[in-house]
């Protein structure tokens, strides 16, 4: 059984998370707070910011960081730190 949770990323309800993503009190927080699809484009955004910044997982000043903008992503400004990674444009690009 499905349980909707008011997501604060997108503003609306939305299905929520089946259980905490993370251990302790965010984890708590994000399973109250935060949908499944919106936890999915974090996952994209962390993915992107381990790629950028070269963060290795087993170092914890790179787990911090990612959690310090994890917290950011989702009760803060909605901004994590900035890379120099560019979406690639829709529609596949220049036909020139």
């Amino acid at each position: 059984m499905s349980r909707t949770v008011q997501c604060v990323k997108l503003g609306q309800e939305a299905e929520g998370l089946p259980r905490p993503p993370l251990p302790g009190d965010i984890g708590q927080r994000i399973y109250d707070n935060v949908s499944a699809q919106a936890w999915q484009q974090w996952l994209t955004e962390q993915t992107r910011l381990i790629n950028e910044y070269g963060l290795h997982l087993a170092d914890p000043k790179a787990r911090e960081f990612l959690t310090e903008q994890m917290e950011e992503y989702f009760f803060g400004s909605g901004e994590t730190a900035e890379t120099h990674w560019v979406p690639p444009e829709e529609g596949g690009g220049n036909s020139e």
